[in-house]
């Protein structure tokens, strides 16, 4: 086993080096392992040269065999030592994604999970930011982060949604919008509503009554009560339709140019307990929807 992990951590970072200081151990220690190992194989995994280190075919066919492999036996160890050696995690979201979609969730992760707790620090941060103090944050993001490591988890879109009284009166006239249409605008997307009538090809109504706020949940509210039409994002809005609160005014959904990322440190990220959350994350979460 010690030899089959040193394989892979030299696999992964193409370097005997680095992979003995992830390890713990000197280089010489894991030259000598992955020797052993290929003598055992009959297989030649490393091509060794003067100033790199290079998969072989055979060694990257064994890496890519192997590697999955590891990652069970390592959830098999945590999920059976659970109680001699609990540990919290500290997770940084954005508030309305951690209302919406984290926290209705977390319970069936803690059940499956219950040597792991979480520490949930929520926070209104515009995109492109993370919290540098957290094992892992879930946040906005135009662009992957660099860095890190980042699971991307979806594309934001964003629906115009309206109390089901609104949706009622809105009126539209040859692609125009006639009836009285107050606009919520999220401070963080003062543009959002002329994007979206670019976009949709449904013009607005000129100079309309305009209603700004700075945090989602405050427009989902103010939209719930009646007070005009916000843009939300839809993959976040299933539980304010399903309970009637809100509804969608019109079908077209504006993409947001910018995506939820999971991101870690680059040590952390590898982590059994950290391993686990991000494969749970991308399940839950993970993709366009």
């Amino acid at each position: 086993m010690r030899a089959l992990r040193a394989f892979c951590a030299a696999a992964e970072h193409q370097s005997f080096r680095i992979a003995a200081e992830e390890l713990f151990l000197t280089a010489s220690a894991v030259s000598h392992q992955i020797k052993q190992l290929e003598t055992a194989l009959g297989e030649r995994l490393f091509d060794r040269q003067p100033r790199a280190l290079k998969l072989t075919d055979a060694g990257r066919a064994f890496a890519d065999d192997l590697a999955p492999i590891l990652e069970d036996l390592d959830t098999i160890v945590e999920r059976n030592s659970r109680k001699a050696n609990p540990v919290n995690l500290r997770l940084s979201v954005q508030s309305f994604f951690a209302a919406e979609l984290l926290v209705p969730r977390l319970p069936r992760f803690l059940a499956d999970n219950p040597n792991i707790s979480i520490s949930v620090d929520t926070n209104n941060d515009g995109s492109d930011k993370r919290d540098k103090s957290a094992d892992v944050s879930i946040r906005l993001f135009s662009k992957p982060p660099t860095g890190v490591v980042s699971d991307l988890l979806f594309h934001l879109q964003l629906v115009p949604v309206g109390s089901p009284a609104f949706y009622d009166k809105v009126n539209v006239v040859a692609g125009r919008i006639t009836s009285d249409f107050p606009l919520i605008v999220h401070d963080v997307r003062p543009r959002g509503w002329q994007q979206w009538q670019k976009s949709s090809g449904i013009s607005l109504p000129r100079d309309p009554v305009t209603i700004r706020l700075n945090s989602m949940i405050s427009v989902a509210r103010a939209a719930e009560q009646g007070l005009g039409a916000a843009l939300m994002p839809a993959q976040l809005c299933n539980a304010w339709f399903d309970s009637g609160a809100l509804t969608p005014l019109f079908d077209h959904e504006l993409k947001a140019g910018d995506a939820y990322y999971l991101i870690a440190e680059s040590r952390q990220a590898e982590t059994p307990y950290v391993k686990t959350l991000r494969k749970w994350a991308l399940q839950e979460f993970g993709g366009d929807r």
